[in-house]
């Protein structure tokens, strides 16, 4: 039975020093309106009295207090169960729920890591080609190739892997960096993105979701909606691509650079007039872009 309590009289005769207290709806003379809740409200409030109530006694109570207490009755009701659905109308709803989330990741420390407050960290987003359950794909091309190699890096180097048939989610690795920060010693206003092909679209839509977070953009043969760089115009971008890419063209990397700029930012392109989609093997191995890296830092956005 659906039911919420009400007050008898209260609005008709406001000189009565009692009030009954029942189960139902409220009658619409009684100028309040009470919609039905589901089943099994409870009402923490005043438990002693509750019990009266729901014996049907009549409690006496200043009038100030019957309507204190008809307040947090109705909060209390409304809190805990909700307005009823019913067929034909619309109701205000809330949905609070945690999405469990798992994420492999290959995570590389600077050999020093434990001589220094904070470090730099770079964001690094494999190929669709790396996809899958193994982890140890990651270290087919990038910073993480070169570590697997012996290369010493000045900064933190976080890989995640990404499940098959599954494109980069900026929310699952807004989480991923939430706990490597949480959890390392890491500078907050020292924080790049690089990746490559849709690495690279997923370092331009990372971005564009956090756009006061990162302090430098490294997309290679990537691209993305150029509606996105407004928001990240004040983020310094050095992004690569071969000219004779088949199959991401050159231009999704040159609109993207030509639209932050546009909107007065800083942005780069290098093109290479020779190479098709690897351009990340040269870019990766130029020690020049390292050394841009360490010279960026966090700015607020205008």
């Amino acid at each position: 039975m659906s039911f919420c309590l009400w007050i008898d009289v209260l609005s008709r005769n406001s000189s009565l020093e009692t009030v009954t207290f029942e189960t139902g709806v409220i009658p619409a003379q009684a100028g309040i309106h009470c919609p039905d809740v589901g089943p099994g409200c409870r009402i923490p409030v005043v438990p002693v009295v509750y019990r009266l109530l729901c014996a049907g006694k009549v409690v006496a109570m200043s009038q100030l207090l019957r309507m204190l207490f008809c307040v947090l009755t109705l909060w209390t009701c409304f809190r805990e169960q909700g307005v009823a659905e019913q067929p034909g109308t619309q109701v205000n709803s809330t949905l609070k729920t945690a999405i469990p989330l798992e994420m492999q990741y290959l995570l590389y420390l600077p050999k020093e890591y434990d001589k220094q407050d904070a470090w730099p960290l770079m964001l690094f987003l494999h190929g669709g080609g790396e996809r899958g359950d193994d982890v140890q794909k990651v270290k087919m091309h990038g910073p993480p190739k070169l570590v697997s190699e012996g290369k010493e890096f000045p900064f933190i180097v976080l890989s995640p892997l990404l499940r098959k048939d599954r494109f980069w989610e900026p929310i699952e690795l807004s989480a991923l960096l939430d706990e490597v920060i949480r959890t390392h010693k890491v500078d907050q206003d020292r924080i790049w993105v690089t990746g490559l092909s849709s690495g690279g679209f997923g370092t331009w839509q990372l971005a564009a979701y956090s756009p006061d977070r990162f302090a430098a953009l490294v997309p290679i043969c990537g691209g993305g909606e150029t509606y996105w760089t407004k928001s990240i115009k004040h983020v310094p971008v050095w992004a690569f691509h071969g000219a004779k890419d088949p199959g991401i063209p050159v231009r999704r990397s040159q609109e993207m650079v030509d639209a932050i700029n546009g909107h007065g930012g800083k942005a780069q392109l290098t093109v290479y007039p020779e190479a098709g989609h690897n351009s990340w093997t040269e870019t990766y191995n130029n020690p020049a872009v390292y050394e841009w890296l360490l010279l960026q830092k966090r700015t607020a956005r205008p």
